[in-house]
This record gives structure tokens, C-alpha cells and sequence, in this order.
């Protein structure tokens, strides 16, 4: 099978199309062929071994995914495709079936086919969907899902979303819609009205304004892009308010921290939990008409230097998506 691959750490240059063995399915793995994947920041950061996050974050990166090299050499995590073969106590899937899902730390779904256990983050397909349109369901929205699930969100709660635009921020707007909070979205110019069509109730064009310095508080604050700081939030926040981010170790040391009842502070998951039912819910959502994924550019496998390198320039809008192959037409399976 073809699939993009990579050897070293090092910038997207790194990254080639190679035929490889096609993986065969464990007694609990499904076999999915993959018609469409993503380009996502863990996919980036991976490959460099976080080289742009300073020499700690390298070698955690490292230990993670290989010292000298990496141990997965095909990346990709969120997938949309169809059910190729089942192991044999496989009861949930069956040959032909429409799925989606995220892979994580296994990476493996910048391939034409990729295993995946059944009792992984993988489900049916919401109806009436691409395989385009399901690939990049997954990765920001379960983000943004696992952060604003600490953030006990409803009705009057104001929440601030800051990088709306991105992957796990057009997800983060529209989660915090849908739990019926009060929802101010940060982004450039250009995707303002791209926002608002999401949900969100106000606006905040950082181009033109500093959130942090207009006056307003907020009952949560959520980094979407790892740009801010909890001491640069802290005075947006109202009493009691919370610092959702969504990576960095000092955020991970700040959450640890004791506070006492009714301080501000920073609420990160630990150790981080995306679930099976959370993919499912993504589905309900997506079926309901509450969720829908925001595409940016699309691009085949075999550009996947060129997607990956738009990624980088971190001005994507939503989410970067890689054709792998077309469905069969029906007879020709």
C-alpha cells in the first residue's frame, strides 16, 4: 500500500510517499481504507519532534516517540474510510462499513489502509456525510470537548475562546454554544464572520483589539492555540474563574498546584481522557446539526509536504484535510 512515511526528525521535507506492507488486522482490530486524514499540530509537532517548543518539550517528544528515530513511521490521526476486514471476535463493524474515528499516539492514517481496535475511537459514520467531511470530526473537537468538560458550562456563563479559528477553536465555539454558555470568540479579521456563523455571540478581532484589555471578565478563558498565559488572562477572569489551556507544562504545573476555594486558576485534565463515548457524541452532535467540522483547504496524500507546510504557517482556518483514495463504486468491491 502507499503511505507517507518518515524516518528522521526534522522539518516537512523529511516526509515521503512509499509502498509499504499493508497491515493485517489483530483478532480485536478493524482494517480500515482510508479515503481521507488530516494534517493536524500534533502530526507537525511530532514529526519535528517539538523542536519549536524548546529543548524539554524535545526530549519528552523524544521519549515518547523514539529517541533516535521515530517507532511509528507513517503519521495521521483522525481518518474517515471504510471497513476493509475484521478480526475474529470483532462484533461492532463489518466489511463495508462507514467509519471515522482518531487513532492518537498510534498514529498510522496518512496510509491507504490502517488497524485500529474496535474498542478504539472509531464509530459509524454520521449519515449524509463525505468521507471529507468525517475525517476531521474528531481531533479538535474531542480537544476542546475534554477541556471545556472541566469548565461547567450552561446557561450565563461567559466563556472567551481565544484562536476561534483553528481546529480545536471552530470546535471549542461551538461546544460552548451547545452547552448554552455565552460564548466571545478571538481570531483575525478575515474569519470574523466565519465565528459568528458558529455560534459565537460576540466577536473579538485581535488585529484591531487586546481582550485583555478592554474591561471584560469572563467565567472561563480557553487557549485554543497555546498563545496565551494564565498570568496574561488573569485579570479577564472574573472570581472564581478558570484557565483552560490546551497544551504547555507550565500550565500542566499550575493545575497541579493547590488554590484555594474560589481563586482563579488554571484546570488542565490529568492525565488527558477522550473516550470512545465522546466520539460518539460528536456524532449525535454532527447528526443534530449542532457540530459541523470547518475545512480549510483539502489537498491529495501525495502533497502532503505542501499541507504540512500550510499547517506550520499556523493561519489555517478549521482544519487541513488529505485525499487518500476514492471509494469503489458499488461492484467494484
Amino acid at each position: 500500500m502507499k503511505a507517507v512515511v518518515y524516518d528522521r526528525y526534522g522539518p516537512a521535507d523529511v516526509l515521503r510517499l512509499e509502498d509499504v506492507e499493508r497491515p493485517v488486522p489483530k483478532e480485536d482490530e478493524v482494517l480500515v481504507k482510508v479515503h481521507a486524514t488530516t494534517v493536524t499540530r500534533a502530526d507537525v509537532h511530532t514529526r519535528e519532534a517539538n523542536r519549536s517548543n524548546g529543548r524539554a518539550m524535545t526530549l519528552v517528544s523524544r521519549l515518547v516517540s523514539g529517541v533516535r528515530g521515530p517507532r511509528q513511521r507513517i503519521l495521521g490521526r483522525e481518518f474517515a474510510g471504510e471497513v476493509e476486514a475484521v478480526g475474529a471476535s470483532v462484533s461492532e463493524f463489518a466489511v463495508g462499513d462507514r467509519v471515522f474515528g482518531l487513532s492518537g499516539l498510534t498514529f498510522g492514517a496518512h496510509a491507504e489502509f490502517m488497524s485500529i481496535r474496535e474498542s478504539a475511537r472509531i464509530a459509524h459514520m454520521p449519515t449524509g456525510m463525505s468521507f471529507e467531511e468525517a475525517a476531521p470530526i474528531c481531533d479538535g473537537a474531542l480537544n476542546a470537548l475534554m477541556c471545556l468538560k472541566q469548565a461547567d458550562l450552561r446557561k450565563e456563563r461567559r466563556i472567551l475562546v481565544y484562536g476561534a479559528s483553528g481546529a480545536i477553536g471552530t470546535a471549542g465555539v461551538q461546544l460552548a454554544r451547545y452547552f448554552g454558555a455565552d460564548v466571545t470568540a478571538v481570531c483575525s479579521t478575515k474569519n470574523l464572520d466565519l465565528v459568528r456563523s458558529l455560534g459565537a455571540d460576540s466577536v473579538i478581532d485581535y488585529t484591531k483589539e487586546d481582550f485583555t484589555k478592554n474591561g471584560q471578565t469572563y467565567d472561563v478563558i480557553f487557549d485554543a492555540v497555546g498563545k496565551l498565559s494564565f498570568k496574561r488572562c488573569r485579570d479577564s477572569l472574573n472570581p472564581g474563574g478558570i484557565y483552560l489551556p490546551t497544551d504547555g507544562p507550565i500550565n500542566v504545573l499550575l493545575a497541579l498546584m493547590p488554590s484555594r476555594k474560589g481563586a482563579k486558576r488554571v484546570v488542565f485534565q490529568l492525565p488527558p481522557r477522550q473516550p470512545k463515548e465522546d466520539v460518539l457524541f460528536l456524532k449525535e452532535l454532527v447528526e443534530a446539526g449542532k457540530f459541523r467540522p470547518v475545512i480549510d483547504r483539502c489537498y491529495p496524500l501525495e502533497d502532503v509536504i505542501e499541507a504540512t507546510r500550510y499547517v506550520e504557517t499556523q493561519q489555517k482556518t478549521g482544519n487541513v484535510v488529505l485525499t487518500v483514495s476514492a471509494p469503489a463504486e458499488k461492484g467494484d468491491r
